[in-house]
C-alpha cells in the first residue's frame, strides 16, 4: 500500500472517513467523467501534441470513465464489472472494461479499469474497504463480539417442532444444526458448522452504535418528554405516566402498576409500547387481524406533529407486554407506510405479537444499547415464560449484547414466528429446550433492508463491499496487460 502515497490521484480521493455509497458514487463520477471530458477536450484541443500523446489522453480517459460506472455499480451493490478482456465496451474512440475483486476476509474491494485506444492502453485501480456481509443480509446473525470459543449458534427439534431459518446464518463462533431443523440459505461461521454444510473461518463486522449518537441524534427523546406526563388510569392496566395525544411519545406509558412485577426486576425506567388513546382490542388468535392498534401523531389525520420516519430513543427498557392484549399493531394505512426506529439504552422485552398493517411498505426497527452503567442491558428476550402468548414478530430487531429466548416452560410457547432478521453483536441464544418440549423457532428473512428498497430511519451500518457504507480509500495508476 505504500506504493500508492504519493499518488497524486489516490490523495484526490482519499476519504478517512466512512461515506455513504450515493457520496462515494457521485465524487467518483463527477470527478472521474469531468476530468476525462476535460482530457479529451485538452487532447482534441492540443495542435502542439502528437498524435500518440493524444491517443494516451484519451486512453487515460477512458480508464477513468470506466472507472467511475464502475464504482457506481458498486455503490448501488451491483458486481463492478463491466465488459471482459475479449470484449470490451465500446468508448469514444476505443474500449474498456471492469473488473473486481473481493477480499472477504479483509474487508476490501478493487476495482480495475482498462481501456485501449487505437493500440494505447491506460488502466487505474480503486481501493474500497467495507465489510464483508451486512447484518441486515442475514435472518441470524451472532457477532460474538465477546471472543467465546466455545459460543455456538444452536438450531434443533424434531418434525413439526423443527427449527427453520430460511435466510443466511451467521456466527461468531460456532454453528451447530441438530433433528431435523433446517436453514434455507448460506450458514457462515468464523468456528466451525456441523449437522450442515457452510462457510467456515468467517469474519463479519458489527454495527458501531456508539457512532450513531442516538442519545443526541435521535428524532424523539421520549424521557425527556416525560418529564411532563401525568400518571394516570387506563383500560390497557393500572396506573402509568402518559403524555397527550399530540405528542410523539404518547405511544409509550411509563412503569404501569399493573406490571410492577416486571419493573421491579430491572434497574432503569420500563416504558411499554401501547397507545391509550386507542381502544384496546385482544387479538386473542394472535393472527393480527384485530390486533391493539397504535398510530403515530401526525400521520392520517391524527393530532400533533408527524412522527412517521423517526427514530424514538428510550433511555430505559422497552416492553411490548400487556396483560390484556395479545398483539400490537401500528394502524394506519399511509401512502410508502410507516417506518420507525425504536431503540432502548436497556434491554428490550417481546412478551406480545406485533404485526405490520402493510406487509409491502411498513417496517419496524427495535435496537437494544448496552449501557456501561447497567450491566443486564443491551439485550433482547423474547417469549412470555408465564402465559406464552408471543407467536409472531414483524421486526428488524438488534440486541447490541445478546438475543435470549424466555420461552423456557413447560406453558411457553410452542412456536415463534419472526419476519424480519434476529441479530445479535455478541450472541443468539435460542436454547428453547424443556423437558421433551422443543418450541420451534421460525425465521423468515426479511431483505428489503438489503435490498434498498425499505428505507428505515437511524438505522446502524456494517455494510458490505456494495451499498452503503462502503469507503473509497485510493485510486492509483497500473500497467495495462
Amino acid at each position: 500500500m505504500n506504493s500508492m502515497q504519493d499518488d497524486p490521484i489516490q490523495s484526490m480521493f482519499e476519504r478517512p472517513e466512512r461515506g455513504s455509497a450515493a457520496v462515494v458514487a457521485l465524487v467518483a463520477v463527477t470527478v472521474l467523467v469531468g476530468l476525462g471530458g476535460a482530457m479529451l477536450m485538452i487532447a482534441s484541443r492540443s495542435n502542439s501534441e502528437g498524435s500518440a500523446g493524444i491517443t494516451r489522453h484519451q486512453a487515460r480517459a477512458g480508464a477513468e470513465a470506466g472507472l467511475a460506472r464502475g464504482l457506481a455499480q458498486a455503490a448501488l451493490g451491483d458486481p463492478a464489472e463491466l465488459g471482459t478482456a475479449q470484449d470490451p465496451l465500446p468508448f469514444g474512440g476505443g474500449s474498456f472494461f471492469v473488473e473486481s475483486e473481493e477480499d472477504e476476509a479483509a474487508g476490501l474491494l478493487t476495482v480495475r479499469s482498462f481501456a485501449r485506444v487505437r493500440g494505447e492502453g491506460a488502466a487505474l485501480e480503486a481501493l474500497l474497504s467495507g465489510g464483508s456481509t451486512d447484518i441486515y443480509d442475514h435472518a441470524l446473525f451472532a457477532g460474538n463480539t465477546s471472543a467465546d470459543a466455545a459460543y455456538t449458534l444452536k438450531l434443533g427439534g424434531s418434525g413439526v417442532q423443527a427449527d427453520k431459518v430460511t435466510g443466511d446464518v451467521y456466527s461468531g463462533g460456532n454453528v451447530a444444526v441438530a433433528g431435523t431443523a433446517s436453514v434455507d440459505g448460506t450458514i457462515r461461521a468464523d468456528g466451525t458448522i456441523s449437522g450442515a454444510t457452510g462457510e467456515s473461518d468467517v469474519s463479519q463486522p458489527v454495527p458501531d452504535i456508539a457512532a450513531m449518537n442516538y442519545p443526541v441524534n435521535a428524532d424523539v427523546k421520549v424521557a425527556d418528554l416525560f418529564k411532563v406526563a401525568t400518571y394516570k388510569t387506563d383500560e390497557l392496566g393500572g396506573k402509568a405516566w402518559q403524555l397527550p395525544e399530540s405528542s410523539p411519545a404518547h405511544i409509550f406509558r411509563k412503569n404501569p402498576s399493573d406490571r410492577a412485577s416486571n419493573t421491579s426486576a430491572t434497574v432503569k425506567d420500563d416504558y411499554f409500547l401501547e397507545d391509550p388513546y386507542e381502544p384496546v382490542l385482544t387479538d386473542s388468535g394472535s393472527t393480527g387481524a384485530n390486533a391493539c392498534p397504535i398510530t403515530l401523531s401526525g400521520v392520517a389525520g391524527e393530532p400533533g406533529v408527524s412522527s412517521n420516519q423517526m427514530v424514538f430513543y428510550v433511555d430505559g427498557n422497552l416492553w411490548i407486554h400487556n396483560k390484556i392484549t395479545y398483539s400490537f399493531k401500528i394502524k394506519q394505512a399511509v401512502a410508502n407506510g410507516i417506518q420507525v426506529t425504536f431503540v432502548a439504552k436497556g434491554n428490550i422485552y417481546f412478551s406480545d405479537n406485533v404485526f405490520y398493517e402493510n406487509t409491502a411498505e411498513d417496517g419496524i426497527a427495535f435496537i437494544a444499547m448496552k449501557d456501561s452503567t447497567v450491566n443486564d442491558s443491551g439485550n433482547i428476550y423474547f417469549g412470555d415464560p408465564v402465559f406464552g402468548t408471543l407467536e409472531a414478530m414483524h421486526a428488524f430487531m438488534y440486541a447490541e449484547n445478546n438475543f435470549y429466548d424466555n420461552n423456557l416452560s413447560a406453558s411457553g410457547s410452542a412456536q415463534v414466528t419472526v419476519y424480519g432478521n434476529m441479530t445479535a453483536g455478541n450472541q443468539v441464544n435460542i436454547n428453547r429446550d424443556y423437558g421433551s418440549q422443543h418450541s420451534k423457532l421460525t425465521v423468515n428473512y426479511d431483505g428489503r433492508i438489503a435490498s434498498g428498497s425499505l428505507e428505515m430511519p437511524g438505522l446502524p451500518t456494517a455494510d458490505d463491499l456494495g451499498g452503503d457504507g462502503l469507503t473509497l480509500r485510493a485510486v492509483r495508476r497500473i500497467a495495462h496487460p
